[in-house]
Order: structure tokens, then sequence, then C-alpha cells
């Protein structure tokens, strides 16, 4: 499967989950699209471009369970989670609601609505390793907590898949809970698409959810998913940035809610849009090449499991996980802890993390020719390996060594002072 891809020969690509990569036969096929596109540069972006869009929406949207016009393209996750929170109209004492764990850039978009606008952002604390009855337990009480307070929760913002670290989350349930407590769910499903089977979305209707194409689809970078449901499509009245689909609220009155959502997402000003037409060779790809959908994530979710455990063995630790094993259930991630203590006694302190990990990153990039997501979380240090088609048990077992390798390195204290 490697000879698929376009990796550098003794590079050991043990970390899709972070910007993902997509094989070669969609590199060309992307090719092909830009070199037909700029050979009628005008044509095809006025009249070729939005049947094409359609079809490739129309490809995702099975995927996700809904109807093609409930689901539009944006460049990427962080995009979507912008154009939903910053849609929704929010007076004095509105909240957003978010777990510790949330993925930075969505943390950030809520302390910058916090100095725009009267909503305010709560934390709910959460430490993993939690089971999902405590999870779901925790946020219904500070919801139900915060609104007999007064507040009006506006939207609670939720993973799929939690990126640091990486553990699935019961959000399916956490839908239940905001539709019952009257709160607006807005589902960040960066790592879902592709890497766990998402095709129930449109029966569990969460309010929004995203989901890049371009981690675990085999996309081009620079692709996600939109899903609103039509009964939520009239919240929606502006693409980010403000573009041509836009019309005042006047204009777009007669206009049916559906073809004014997915004309907001037309044209979102001049980007190259070849990535969102390579959806077809991306499908193709996985189905004649890889078996299919079903087929990718079995393979993927026992390489992680498998070679998660094999790691941990050999480090002498364990990988992150709940007593039910819901967290890894079905997941391409496993979050392996690292045999070093972030206390200060015999080895870096949580102070010292700011040194210890960029120090790891530099070693293991120029040394190694790899990268592994690692990061310091509850008093240790770990690291998210990620599986993938073009990995095998070998990669786990190399990894396995540099881990335990980097690990001594720390413990010696190399990372100081640069050494």
């Amino acid at each position: 499967m490697r000879s698929h891809f376009n990796f550098a020969n003794g590079y050991r690509p043990l970390n899709h989950g972070s910007f993902g990569t997509f094989p070669r036969a969609v590199q060309e096929y992307r090719f092909d699209v830009l070199r037909e596109w700029e050979e009628r540069e005008c044509i095809s972006q006025v009249f070729n471009y939005p049947p094409r869009l359609k079809e490739c929406r129309a490809l995702v949207a099975p995927l996700l369970g809904a109807d093609t016009d409930e689901v539009v393209f944006v460049p990427n996750a962080t995009t979507g989670v912008n154009t939903v929170l910053r849609n929704l109209v929010c007076e004095r004492g509105d909240l957003i609601i978010y777990p510790e764990t949330i993925y930075s850039s969505c943390r950030s978009t809520i302390e910058s609505l916090e100095e725009t606008t009267p909503v305010r952002g709560h934390k709910i604390e959460v430490v993993y390793p939690i089971e999902d009855d405590e999870l779901v337990a925790k946020f219904r009480a500070v919801a139900k907590g915060l609104i007999d307070e007064g507040y009006r929760i506006r939207v609670a913002v939720f993973d799929t898949i939690v990126s640091a670290p990486g553990v699935r989350v019961p959000w399916e349930r956490i839908v239940e809970a905001c539709r019952e407590l009257g709160i607006l769910s807005m589902i960040d499903g960066a790592h879902g698409i592709g890497q766990i089977d998402l095709t129930h979305t449109g029966n569990v209707k969460p309010d929004f959810l995203v989901t890049n194409c371009h981690k675990w689809l085999y996309v081009p970078r620079g692709c996600a998913a939109l899903y609103v449901p039509f009964a939520n499509q009239h919240l929606i009245t502006t693409g980010f940035p403000t573009s041509h689909g836009y019309r005042p609220p006047s204009a777009r009155r007669v206009v049916p809610t559906s073809k004014y959502f997915t004309e907001l997402f037309l044209y979102g000003a001049t980007i190259d849009l070849s990535t969102y037409l390579t959806v077809p060779a991306s499908l193709r790809f996985r189905q004649e090449v890889c078996g299919g959908e079903a087929a990718i994530r079995e393979y993927c979710a026992k390489l992680a499991r498998e070679g998660g455990d094999m790691v941990a063995l050999a480090l002498g630790t364990e990988v992150l996980d709940n007593k039910s094993g819901s967290l890894r259930e079905g997941c391409a991630f496993a979050t392996v802890r690292l045999p070093v203590a972030v206390c200060g006694e015999g080895g870096p302190s949580p102070a010292d993390m700011d040194k210890v990990i960029p120090w790891f990153y530099a070693t293991i990039t120029k040394e190694f020719d790899t990268y592994l997501q690692t990061f310091s979380y509850n008093g240790s240090i770990w690291t998210r390996l990620s599986a993938q088609v073009y990995l095998g048990m070998e990669d786990f077992e190399w990894a396995a060594q540099i881990l335990a390798i980097m690990s001594n390195r720390i413990r010696d204290g190399e990372w100081k002072d640069g050494k």
C-alpha cells in the first residue's frame, strides 16, 4: 500500500492524523482537474464547476447519512466551526459550553467571540480516561446547573475524536442530551469521516457537524464537509469570508432556504477549489484499491489496537483507555504513555515541557526521519500514533524502539540547554 503514496525513502509516516495525506492517483487526478480548469479558466469557473461540485457533495453526503443539500464544502474544520459559531446571534447571558480537551483553534474562536460579542464560554473539566456514562452525566449536570442559574446555553461544542489525547467521544449521546436540554450541538468531527463510521449522522441529527475530508478520506488538504440539516439552515446567513452567495434578509426571504444555504458555499472568494473536485478519485481509490470504507476502518482500528498494545508493552506503560474500552473503539489512534514522569523527581517538571517537547520533535525529525505527535497530559508524556493502510506492525515495532531511546534521553536531561 505504501507504494501508492508519495513518501520519501526511509520516512516513517506515523502521524497521519495531524495533516493527512493522499495517494498518487488522487494527486494525478487533481493535476488533471487543474489542467482542464486552466484551459478555459472562466468557462470552468462559471459553468463547469457548480455541477461538478454538487456531484462531489452527492458522493460525500451518504458517508454522513445526509441529503446532498445538507452538505457543503469548506476548507477545513476550523472554518466550519467558525462559520457556525459566528452565525449564531447571541445575547448577554448566552453561553458556549465545551470540554477542556477542545481543539485549540476552537477554543480560540470562542475566546475571540467573547471579545467581540456578548456570548461567554464555559469550560467543562474533563480528564481522561473517563467512562462514557460519566462524561455524559457530567455534561448533563453542568449544563442543567447553568440553565438553572438563568443562563441560556446557545451551543455546545464537542468532538467525535479528541485530537490530544486521541480518544473517541460518545458524541451521539451528547447530541441527544443537548436536544433534551434545548441546546444546539456543534460537533467538531475533524477526525471523523474516513476514520470512523459516520453514516448514522443524519439519524443522530446534530445541529451542526464539520469533518475534514483531507485527514482520513485521502482528499488533498483544504477540504472539509459541513453538515447542516435542513431544519437549521436558516441559522446560517453567511459563509466566511462573506462572499458572492450572501443576500441581505429582504432578498433571501424569496429564496428557498436550502438553495440559499448551498449557494453561500459555492464560491468562498477566490481560492484553489480543485481539492473539492478530487472526491471522486479519493473514493474510487478507497473502494478499488483498499477494498472500501469498512475494510479501511477495520484494518486501521485493528492495527491501532494491536500496535498500540505492543508499543505500550515494550515501554512498560499503557495505552490511554477506560475500563469499558470505548475510548479506543473503532479508532485509528493509539495514545501511548512514555515511561517518563512529569514531576521533577528524576525527570522533567511540568514547567520544563516548553523545552522538552520542542526538543523531542527536533530530535526525532533530524535523527530518525519521522514525526510522532507527542504532548504532556495529566502528569505524563504521551505519544499519539496513527494507524493507516500504508503501515504495518513493523512500523509500530520501530516506533517502540525510537520511543524507548527518546525516553531514556529525556530522563538523562539531553533536552536541557539545547543539548
